[in-house]
């Protein structure tokens, strides 16, 4: 088969952080398939055709992506962040298992992103330098007690935890049960990151504590980052101080 298919991150917004490899596919692909809101991040490129889709359809979109592939097209399948995660690039490897036998042939690449924790850590310091871990607090494709379950587990552990798709108009109370219950295992002064577009012209970073964290600070583009116990922040004068966990724990 003469098509080729590529899995992509777009990163978090900025063009700067935008990987060579993943604008490289972009500009070479005769096909772009994703989501709406990431194909309008997009350049137009003469000759190129756009397959763009709502949300919540993934399988969907990955076997388009796949037949056109399949034709000998070459197709660029967009996510924002990193396609490996809660994007892409898993609803392309599921496709493809239960799929027909020709699509285990096909010239299938996954190119990494920079995923929003990394951005929003980027700006802060280094609230991820121990042991973290990212939750997506969606139910659409897992029930809201499985949800609970891994946040309490991950809290309880010492994990920082990045919560990715933390509020919608969809699903307005989530952020606020979350957060009800980890006040229930965390230290009521445990820091907590709103960072909202980070690295658009609208990014905004709110630092606070778990006794005072509001969900309304929160969006679709928003990460919540909930510090570790050992997640500290040092003062600078007229500036967002800096936010770090460090290296080690203490016994």
């Amino acid at each position: 088969m003469s098509g080729r298919l590529v899995v992509l991150g777009l990163g978090p917004g900025a063009p700067g952080m935008l990987t060579p490899d993943a604008t490289d596919a972009l500009a070479q692909a005769t096909d772009l398939v994703g989501y709406v809101t990431y194909l309008n991040r997009v350049a137009v490129r003469a000759g190129q055709v756009r397959h763009a889709s709502d949300n919540r359809v993934e399988l969907d979109r990955a076997r388009l992506a796949l037949g056109l592939a399949e034709q000998g097209r070459d197709v660029a399948v967009v996510s924002g962040g990193d396609p490996g995660v809660f994007a892409m690039a898993s609803a392309m490897f599921e496709a493809i298992e239960v799929g027909p036998a020709a699509w285990r042939a096909l010239d299938v690449t996954v190119l990494p992103g920079i995923t929003a924790m990394l951005a929003a850590a980027a700006r802060l310091g280094a609230p991820l330098g121990h042991d973290f871990c990212a939750i997506s607090l969606s139910d659409n494709l897992k029930p809201w007690p499985v949800v609970l379950r891994r946040l309490t587990a991950a809290a309880s552990a010492g994990f920082v935890i990045a919560l990715y798709n933390a509020r919608s108009r969809a699903r307005p109370e989530q952020l606020g049960a979350a957060l009800a219950e980890l006040r229930g295992i965390l230290a009521s002064t445990t820091l907590v990151v709103f960072a909202t577009a980070i690295g658009r012209p609208d990014e905004s970073i709110e630092i606070t504590t778990l006794a005072a964290a509001d969900p309304a600070l929160a969006d679709m583009r928003t990460l919540v980052l909930i510090g570790s116990p050992e997640t500290r922040l040092i003062a600078r004068v007229g500036a967002r101080p800096w936010l770090y966990t460090p290296r080690g724990v203490a016994a």
